[in-house]
């Protein structure tokens, strides 16, 4: 099978907003419309190319828990984001994917603003198979506080 490059609606919109003012802030915005349950987070992309996707999470009161930590299930809901974004900017045109389970480790206390990253050297799947999305979150001091790995179930779009 040859690698097609991807076609994501995603990455054209990024490629078209991201230079401009206000660009990746309207990006995000418009992800999130298509996916609402993102909002929740207040995500901004800041980098989105095939094997790379990094956002921002800013510690408000909305995404505390009782400890005025940022709550483990929103650092989820921004791997969740920047994995499957990654996948999808970075997956063959011809396949589609859905997110089939997710391992997470809290390696800290997440008292700042959030950065997480989705980094894949080699993104070029094909045929039917899971793949797994490691996603990193670093508090502003750059200190891994979360880490995730995604697994994906990616499948041939059907003809």
């Amino acid at each position: 099978m040859t690698y097609t490059p991807s076609k994501s609606p995603v990455l054209k919109l990024w490629k078209a907003l991201s230079n401009k003012p206000g660009g990746r802030w309207l990006a995000t915005q418009a992800i999130c419309i298509k996916a609402p349950y993102f909002r929740s987070i207040k995500p901004l992309l800041t980098k989105v190319e095939p094997g790379c996707v990094e956002l921002e999470l800013k510690k408000r009161w909305s995404v505390t828990n009782h400890i005025n930590t940022v709550h483990a299930i929103a650092m989820c809901n921004a791997a969740e984001l920047a994995g499957g974004l990654c996948l999808d900017v970075s997956l063959d045109a011809d396949h589609r994917w859905i997110p089939a389970g997710m391992t997470v480790k809290y390696q800290k206390m997440a008292k700042t603003d959030l950065r997480a990253v989705c980094k894949v050297d080699k993104y070029d799947w094909s045929g039917k198979q899971d793949v797994i999305m490691p996603v990193c979150v670093y508090d502003t001091h750059g200190e891994e506080v979360f880490h995730a790995d995604i697994t994906m179930r990616v499948s041939p779009k059907k003809k």
